[in-house]
């Protein structure tokens, strides 16, 4: 995303739940991870913690309600595989749950938003993208790489 110079100054105005992506990424470089930067990450960061422990609460619910036993064997095995898939979905929620809560208390402790490996800005545009990443995109990258060369 490129930064919109007409929008540099709409964050001294505005409070951290009003700030817009556009307002975020258009703040000077020298503003990075002010009070409102990190408070309106905090919101985003609380806000996806809410959505997922609701979705959680869903699955619950609807696990529970497709009990019943159907006679259909195929029809038995097409409920298992959605039931499985949900799983699934959950269990990647769950890891994003802990990740979400690490980069809360990255925020309280003031290590949001740079690099854990070169300590450089990670960046607004990438932090609106993935709010929970610990690296910025070149060190990622260097990683991934590594894997790829090496394996894990």
């Amino acid at each position: 995303m490129k930064k919109d110079p007409k929008l540099a100054n709409n964050w001294k105005t505005k409070t951290a739940e009003e700030l817009s992506d556009e307002e975020l990424i258009a703040m000077p470089d020298s503003e990075y991870m002010n009070d409102k930067q990190l408070a309106a990450f905090r919101l985003r960061l609380q806000q996806l913690k809410q959505d997922i422990l609701n979705n959680a609460g869903e699955t619950t619910e609807h696990l529970r309600e497709d009990t019943v036993v159907v006679p259909d064997p195929a029809d038995r095995a097409t409920i298992e595989e959605e039931h499985a898939l949900e799983l699934r979905t959950r269990d990647r929620e769950r890891k994003l749950l802990k990740k979400i809560e690490q980069s809360i208390a990255r925020i309280d402790a003031g290590d949001y938003g740079y690099c854990d490996e070169t300590g450089e800005p990670i960046g607004v545009g990438r932090l609106l993208a993935r709010p929970t990443a610990t690296l910025s995109l070149e060190a990622q990258q260097r990683r991934e790489l590594k894997q790829k060369m090496f394996g894990d």
